[in-house]
């Protein structure tokens, strides 16, 4: 499993690349993943915070981040509990690399471990923690309900799990950017939904569930705990490096939902990611970063 935005094709299963496809090659994603992941740095910071607020920090001695990606999220959870191990687990070796470096860059590879796993095949092979973190990866696997039972299965007593899904959808453009017609975010947004809608019914085991995950929480016999979104809000003019990521994301949005644009918005966007273009992304001075993700916590008794 690896990581991305909210129902953006990022943490999660999926191995191959293929523009007109659902498959995720997650090598390839890799710099996409760790520069959204720090951009989204202030976001995470404040949720790790309210989880830890959760639970006492001297009683967390182990922690899984599930979907651990290039383990951004990681080094803020070995930051939050200090004295627990904290395991990246993810399916692709590569992003468990990179975990692993920035372990040794962090301070924590003492404590940290990197374990490569398919899921939902391997989650007995997890072990138990006291803390569960799966950000943005659940919609990943084909039986969302099966996969919040499994990972309650994992907590110890008292442990906590968290489930990252849901939130806004980032934006980063005005409703009327001066070419094409006004509203192209939100119409990348529809075909963006199609997208994601098409990978999910290709995901093996795939069960149309409603996203209610408060209540798969409590029907894997978790109590307690609560819901809280955090925002990232990077006002315009965005930095060269918050720029750079949304050059990224807008290209990889457009390869995946190309086949739900009219040639007119493809041409918009062509123009919004040529470096050259007066109108392009490199120098508009309106382009900003907004967007909000959800955390569900629940505890098991």
């Amino acid at each position: 499993m690896s990581r991305n935005d909210h129902h953006g094709p990022g943490h999660g299963q999926g191995h191959g690349h293929h523009h007109d496809s659902t498959d995720i090659d997650w090598n390839v994603m890799a710099p996409l993943l760790e520069q959204g992941a720090e951009l989204n740095g202030p976001l995470y910071r404040e949720a790790t915070g309210w989880l830890a607020g959760q639970i006492p920090a001297g009683a967390v001695r182990r922690v899984l981040d599930v979907g651990s990606g290039p383990g951004v999220l990681t080094a803020l959870l070995a930051e939050v509990f200090p004295y627990a191990e904290v395991v990246a687990v993810d399916a692709t070796p590569e992003l468990l690399d990179r975990a692993a470096e920035r372990a040794v860059r962090s301070g924590y590879s003492d404590r940290f471990r990197a374990v490569h796993a398919e899921l939902p095949g391997d989650l007995a092979a997890l072990g138990t923690a006291d803390v569960v973190w799966a950000g943005d990866s659940l919609h990943h696997i084909g039986d969302q309900r099966a996969a919040v039972a499994g990972l309650a299965g994992l907590l110890r007593t008292g442990g906590l799990l968290a489930v990252v899904e849901g939130g806004l959808t980032a934006r980063h453009l005005p409703r009327d950017i001066g070419i094409g017609r006004p509203g192209l975010e939100a119409r990348l947004e529809g075909a963006h939904s199609l997208w994601f809608a098409e990978m999910r019914d290709a995901l093996p085991g795939a069960k149309d569930e409603p996203e209610d995950w408060r209540e798969m929480l409590a029907g894997a016999g978790l109590t307690g705990g609560g819901t809280k979104s955090f925002l990232l809000d990077l006002p315009a003019p965005l930095p060269e490096a918050a720029r750079e990521h949304v050059a990224l994301a807008l290209s990889r949005r457009r390869e995946s939902a190309d086949r739900w644009l009219d040639e007119d918005d493809l041409k918009v966007i062509d123009r919004l990611l040529d470096p050259d273009d007066p109108q392009g992304l490199a120098t508009r001075p309106d382009v900003f970063l907004l967007a909000a993700r959800t955390v569900h916590t629940a505890r098991r008794g």
